[in-house]
């Protein structure tokens, strides 16, 4: 029950995010309702094969469970570990904030600043997670500009 809930609660959120951050509140969404009827194994398969549903470049889906353990990435050299510690660009251990929010409220936005593969520089980037059951969902988008600030 708790995990619908929070689905719901995520779906009414949509709409008060901005552009870049609707898809990634989508994908963790979607996300949510796959684990939801096909079962978190499944979700996890999906995505550590890299299933476009799932993985779509530089936004993609993650599960972490609430240890800290990365359970499901596109990057598979990253499944297994933790990386509570290891911070930021700027030193910040987001990752524990991430979890935070997942063991607290269940949902919410985590900002920091990451490597962009895309353009190899470290940029702002926010990334939505969403508990679910007894892992946490993570989708990310980098900011450009400050038209995706939503404090």
């Amino acid at each position: 029950m708790r995990a619908v809930f929070i689905t719901l609660f995520a779906v009414s959120q949509l709409a008060l995010a901005e552009p870049g951050e609707r898809e990634a509140m989508a994908l963790a969404v979607k996300g949510a309702r796959y684990l939801q009827e096909h079962g978190k194994d499944a979700l996890i398969a999906s995505i550590n094969r890299k299933d476009p549903a799932f993985n779509q470049g530089a936004l993609y889906l993650a599960v972490r469970d609430l240890n800290g353990i990365t359970i499901a990435h596109p990057t598979t050299a990253l499944i297994g570990k933790n990386l509570l510690d290891v911070p930021d660009a700027d030193g910040k251990l987001f990752r524990h904030e991430m979890l935070a929010l997942a063991r607290g409220k269940g949902s919410g936005w985590v900002d920091y600043k990451f490597l962009n593969p895309r353009t190899g520089k470290v940029e702002a980037k926010t990334t939505y997670v969403l508990r679910v059951e007894d892992v946490a969902l993570e989708a990310g988008v980098y900011k450009h500009g400050d038209s995706n600030k939503r404090h």
